[in-house]
């Protein structure tokens, strides 16, 4: 359990920072048991969940013997989020939100994400050297406003884009559930910008419901598709409205969701494509063979992102060795037995993306770059997790490949790259991203 108060904090960040989180998770098994140990983090007594079994248990008794969990310094920031919705709201939140982010509705978002991929793009300066993880974010926060909240106003989004990037060190830091609220602490910080980003959004909710009552007064239909009207018109199954506040929370949830991961995603993709150019030839081919029929500056369309097969394999490649979360909270609501082990009424558990990604069990030569495991049926059950699983899987999933193969499409298409720091590696800060945030220099085709 280590230190007094601590306890293996320490030692876990260490190798988060060293880029090998997976390691504290390795050690343990091979020391302890295979399928869960105890440890204390974050303040917390811990039992670590272990394996493909491991996650299948704890996705399979969602509600039942466990429950989602999250770290305090979270719950302030995220009073009402999908963060920190109980398993009940979640579900309901769920089918009232899920209308917006299936495939059918996706299809809607396809131009208007390409779009914006297209503009970022033309910003890109071939002349001096980019830095690809600040620009990923910009990019994958002004999609995530188009689509939320159909805003693509570039001074309304930068405004917007500054305080969200305050919700990131306070959210992950080693010391999150330790809730510090002094003025200047990264908590402070994500508690001013979660209450300018509420009432910020609760003026767009206002107006947004003001033009929807001017429309059908009018007897017209509304023509901007986006989650935020999508929640505004749908009810649950008593035929209830969501509050204002209420959606101003879940939208803030989601923006959050919607760029930080994504971005991630994009730039450590882009690192590897600079690393191993048959893997970029390959999907540059891919997308020739895409855009070859299209006229110049037509748009992509849904049916064009579905014949980007081995993009998305590439993609899954880059989740698996370099996953946006190392993994999810847990709570046992109940005393129960896994493995021989016995587990306490309100122990805090956690499943982990480190016990299987990067296991040689379940996926042969772990730290070679392979797509090809994606093909046929792909990794075992339960082993490729890095959307979770069972009733709290992100809701996100198919919205995150959407912008990352719409992004990459559009980056492969006019560019080939170089790294100018060759031996740069992807670290953990917290998220995976490449140390110095992937100097590149462009080279057009």
């Amino acid at each position: 359990m280590g230190l007094l108060v601590v306890g293996e904090t320490i030692e876990f960040v260490s190798t988060v920072r060293q880029g090998i989180p997976e390691k504290f998770v390795k050690d343990r098994m091979e020391k302890y048991s295979p399928y869960v140990f105890k440890t204390s983090l974050i303040g917390e007594s811990l039992a670590i969940f272990c394996g493909a079994a491991g996650h299948k248990f704890l996705f399979s008794n969602e509600s039942k013997l466990v429950r989602t969990w999250y770290p305090r310094s979270i719950e302030r920031i995220f009073t009402s989020s999908p963060h920190t919705s109980s398993s009940l709201e979640a579900l309901k939140m769920r089918k009232m939100v899920m209308g917006s982010l299936k495939p059918e509705a996706l299809q809607n978002y396809v131009g208007i994400i390409d779009s914006i991929a297209k503009i970022h793009l033309e910003n890109w300066d071939v002349e001096k050297e980019v830095t690809v993880s600040h620009l990923a974010k910009e990019y994958t926060f002004a999609a995530a406003c188009g689509v939320f909240l159909s805003i693509t106003d570039p001074e309304h989004i930068a405004r917007l884009f500054k305080p969200f990037q305050c919700f990131l060190p306070a959210m992950l830091s080693p010391i999150r559930a330790i809730p510090i609220n002094f003025p200047g602490t990264p908590l402070n910080r994500a508690l001013k910008a979660s209450k300018y980003l509420r009432k910020e959004i609760l003026e767009i909710i206002r107006q947004r419901k003001n033009d929807l009552m001017l429309m059908e007064k009018k007897s017209l239909t509304w023509t901007k598709y986006d989650v935020l009207s999508h929640m505004l018109v749908t009810t649950d199954q008593e035929g209830k409205f969501m509050s204002e506040m209420d959606i101003a929370e879940k939208l803030v949830g989601f923006l959050v969701d919607g760029f930080d991961t994504s971005s991630t995603v994009i730039s450590c993709m882009m690192n590897y494509l600079a690393e191993l150019p048959h893997i970029y030839e390959e999907v540059l081919k891919e997308q020739i063979a895409v855009t070859a029929a299209k006229q110049n500056e037509e748009q992509l369309n849904w049916e064009d992102i579905q014949k980007l097969k081995y993009s998305w394999k590439v993609a899954s490649e880059v989740l698996r060795l370099a996953p946006p979360t190392p993994g999810m909270f847990r709570e046992a609501i109940t005393d129960f037995t896994y493995a021989g082990f016995f587990i306490p009424k309100g122990w805090k558990l956690f499943w982990t993306t480190g016990s299987t990604h990067k296991n040689p069990e379940y996926f042969p030569e772990p730290e070679k770059f392979d797509p090809s495991r994606f093909e046929g049926d792909g990794p075992p059950p339960f082993s490729y997790v890095p959307f979770g699983g069972g009733p709290r899987m992100c809701p996100g999933k198919e919205y995150a490949r959407l912008v990352i193969l719409v992004f990459i499409s559009n980056v492969v298409g006019r560019f080939k790259w170089e790294k100018l720091l060759p031996d740069e590696k992807i670290v953990f800060n917290p998220l995976p991203t490449p140390e110095k945030g992937l100097p590149i220099r462009l080279i057009p085709h």
